[in-house]
């Protein structure tokens, strides 16, 4: 393998094969920043992970939920049809559009923000990220078709409690919008999870974000 390494002509293919992985590798990829106001440490997680994947060649669209219009209560549950603002709308699109799904925000009394919860509620439909199956004399299984099979997402969180402290006590804190939606709706998830995040030393900040340009980079 050592001869091979230094060989020139196989060191080109490795270099070429490493050039074509790395352009096949370039994905589209949907940002949501969860946190309402985009101007603390989770905006700007949102802000490190937009330059640098679009840097590294992927397309990023980035929606952020304070510039959001709607109404986050589902009024009726599924019992009628609530007709979707063009927010919620083009959310779903998005969705619908992108390979990659990264969803960035603060842990609030042990989940994420209530509007962020509202907006799942709202756009997280079925028909538009899952569909139940039918029994043969038409009622609903509880079985289901996962319509985002094949799609891969990130969530990136920031607590003010130290991450071992949250699962220690409370519990996966994560585990409602990871398993509950994300994956539900077919796509495999991975977590970021940063804390304390309230007056963090600027070694660290810069540590933490300089991470979510890696990720941003590798798209993942």
């Amino acid at each position: 393998m050592r001869i091979l390494l230094n060989d020139p002509k196989y060191s080109l293919q490795f270099r070429q094969a490493d050039q074509l992985e790395h352009i096949m590798k370039k994905k589209n990829i949907f940002v949501l920043l969860g946190h309402p106001d985009k101007s603390g440490f989770c905006g700007e997680m949102a802000d490190a992970y937009c330059e640098s994947a679009r840097a590294a060649g992927h397309t990023v669209e980035r929606m952020n939920i304070g510039e959001m219009q709607f109404d986050p209560i589902l009024r009726r549950g599924y019992r009628a049809r609530q007709e979707l603002e063009p927010d919620l709308a083009r959310f779903q699109q998005l969705i619908t559009a992108c390979e990659h799904f990264v969803v960035i925000h603060p842990v609030w009394w042990v989940g994420m923000p209530a509007i962020l919860k509202g907006l799942f509620d709202r756009a997280w439909l079925p028909g538009s990220a899952f569909r139940y199956m039918k029994l043969p004399n038409g009622k609903r299984s509880v079985f289901w078709h996962r319509l985002m099979s094949g799609k891969s997402a990130r969530t990136i969180i920031a607590s003010g409690t130290h991450p071992w402290m949250v699962r220690l006590l409370p519990g996966n804190v994560n585990a409602q919008l990871k398993w509950g939606i994300l994956w539900f709706a077919g796509f495999s998830v991975r977590t970021t999870w940063f804390g304390p995040s309230e007056n963090i030393p600027e070694k660290c900040r810069s540590r933490w974000l300089a991470r979510v340009r890696e990720i941003g980079r590798k798209g993942t």
